[in-house]
């Protein structure tokens, strides 16, 4: 009877794999601490479940052949990469000219979304190279490569939560700091440099 999982020795390396890329920085993290420090760690969790919803969509997608649509026509992938550089850039000058936490509990702002957080997987540059690596890594196209890609997903689903929720706790540490003008202002800097450098995944 032919496996149509992975096989038994790639779930420990599939596990570390996804928790190393998940844990790492990137726009997710980036995103889940400014909120962690913004609004709180309960007003983040809706961003992380959008994370850990949208990413494994993302990864079932590529691994079901779009990665092949983006190689067959170009400037769906140039389409895909300035959208992704116009949120991320945005979302730079949102922090660098974000309020004080208590200002962000009585005013408009709002927290990440769900839907918004799953929405952004879609242009987000880490999320779209980890997809791209993740499937001819740990899919083998000889045996079922629908129940492959599943495991996959589902691994990455699993494993996003913690990693994001360690990033929304340094983000709720951080809202300490911000209370200080000068360092909040001093943070809202470094924050919003690391999410604009994050653009340069982009394009090379």
């Amino acid at each position: 009877m032919p496996r149509t999982l992975p096989m038994i020795d790639q779930i420990l390396p599939l596990v570390l794999f996804s928790f190393v890329a998940g844990v790492t920085p990137g726009p997710n993290n980036l995103i889940a601490a400014a909120s962690g420090s913004r609004f709180g760690f309960r007003r983040t969790v809706p961003q992380m479940l959008g994370v850990a919803a949208g990413f494994p969509l993302l990864v079932v997608a590529i691994g079901l052949g779009l990665g092949r649509l983006f190689v067959a026509v170009p400037v769906l992938h140039l389409a895909l990469k300035l959208a992704g550089a116009a949120y991320l850039l945005y979302l730079a000058w949102s922090l660098l000219h974000a309020d004080a936490p208590d200002a962000a509990e009585g005013g408009a702002e709002s927290a990440p979304s769900f839907l918004g957080s799953a929405a952004f997987q879609w242009v987000n540059p880490k999320a779209w190279t980890v997809a791209l690596s993740v499937i001819p890594t740990f899919v083998d196209p000889a045996r079922d490569v629908l129940a492959q890609v599943l495991t996959v997903a589902l691994v990455f689903s699993v494993t996003a939560l913690p990693s994001l929720a360690l990033w929304a706790v340094f983000g709720v540490a951080l809202s300490q700091l911000l209370c200080d003008e000068k360092l909040r202002l001093w943070v809202n800097g470094l924050l919003a440099a690391s999410v604009a450098a994050s653009v340069l995944l982009l394009f090379f």
